[in-house]
């Protein structure tokens, strides 16, 4: 990422006037099932914050209590130090752009971006200034007399944000804005997404299912699974630190071997897998099962791991089988790798102009210590 502006939160203690929201222990129920676990989220003043997570965990349900659509059953939810438990939507100090941006066809890019301030009775010069700034900002002053119906999908998006941030909102709630774009018009929308942030300093709360989206536009990332967050952390630590197995498997790619851990020092644990592998982890500076016999699973992800036709000289995660699959993705290659064990190997290398091509050839994958981890069972205390 970028270096963000001044009024971002740049580390250390967080005190309360450095949050714009704060969610404690709060419960959403569905006709008597858990939406929302008792979750508890602090997101800062001017973070880009992403919740993360597949259909049906619980991340929209959480976006719609923050913008009042939904009451929370139980707990409390804060944004700017007061509580809003009670505060109807349009009373709050946020705005939110929809996927399916929810523009008026009956009214054309300027009245769709003007009409939030017209509700609040702004003089005309103050309203036609604050238009012409969001115009601006979204780079749509040549279209304010089109109506939506002859917008393409990412100049509409383009609107609702501007409606969206015309009326200044602390927070801005953005609910799969992408989603329904093509995929270039997606990764052009997501540097657009990413310098207006950054141009405003105004939180932005990113609701998706796209892991490299979350991991690219991002200061931090809430993973959700079955109405609970697994872990909050940066890009970076979410991807190469997961607290659980299912973070590791649903950030990016990863290989999941079952085992136990057979022994431990003060640097490495040594797994013993249920078909038969003996895996070297090194130790890391978080929590991570030490107990002999604790069920784990050991993380791997495919762009670490190296493959050789010869036995390689260092025999320390070092695993004989045979190649099943290549699949060319242009800058990388995606091999696929049955171990003598029966585990399949997923393994990701840049197009060197080596690839192996041939199929059902003896073949060693290694990876490091440094490069796997443990992760508690899932399950396991």
């Amino acid at each position: 990422m970028t270096a963000r502006t001044a009024t971002r939160y740049t580390g250390g203690k967080v005190g309360a006037s450095l949050l714009d929201v704060e969610l404690q222990n709060v419960y959403k129920f569905f006709h008597q099932e858990l939406a929302v676990n008792g979750i508890d989220v602090n997101i800062r003043r001017g973070e880009f914050f992403s919740i993360l997570g597949p259909s049906g965990c619980g991340k929209t349900t959480t976006l719609r209590l923050i913008a009042g659509f939904e009451r929370a059953d139980a707990g409390k939810i804060l944004i700017q130090g007061e509580q809003m438990n009670r505060v109807p939507p349009y009373r709050r100090p946020v705005n939110t752009v929809f996927q399916s941006y929810a523009l008026f066809n009956h009214l054309n890019v300027w009245d769709n971006i003007a009409f939030g301030l017209r509700l609040q009775k702004l003089s005309r010069v103050e309203l036609n200034s604050r238009v012409e700034a969001a115009l601006k900002l979204v780079k749509m002053e040549t279209m304010r007399s089109r109506f939506p119906t002859q917008l393409s999908g990412g100049q509409q998006q383009r609107v609702a944000l501007a409606r969206a941030l015309v009326n200044r909102p602390a927070v801005v709630l953005l609910d799969e804005p992408l989603a329904a774009l093509d995929l270039k018009l997606r990764q052009e929308m997501q540097v657009e997404l990413s310098n207006l942030h950054q141009n405003l300093g105004v939180t932005f709360i990113f609701v998706t299912h796209d892991q490299k989206e979350a991991l690219s536009l991002s200061d931090r990332i809430a993973v959700m699974h079955r109405g609970k967050i697994e872990q909050i952390g940066s890009p970076k630590e979410i991807y190469e630190h997961p607290s659980t197995a299912f973070v590791a498997d649903f950030i990016g790619d990863t290989n999941l071997l079952a085992g136990k851990i057979a022994h431990s020092d003060r640097s490495t644990l040594q797994v013993d897998s249920h078909k038969g592998l003996k895996i070297v982890v090194q130790r890391h500076d978080y929590t991570e099962p030490t107990a002999t016999s604790a069920p784990v699973m050991v993380s791997v992800r495919p762009e670490k791991i190296e493959l050789s036709l010869e036995r390689p000289t260092i025999r320390t995660n070092c695993f004989a089988g045979k190649l099943l699959h290549v699949m060319y993705l242009g800058t990388h290659v995606h091999y696929l790798v049955k171990l003598d064990s029966g585990d399949r190997i997923k393994v990701l290398q840049p197009n060197t102009g080596n690839t192996l091509s041939d199929t059902d050839i003896p073949i060693y994958v290694r990876w490091a210590t440094r490069d796997c981890i443990a992760l508690k069972a899932s399950g396991s205390e």
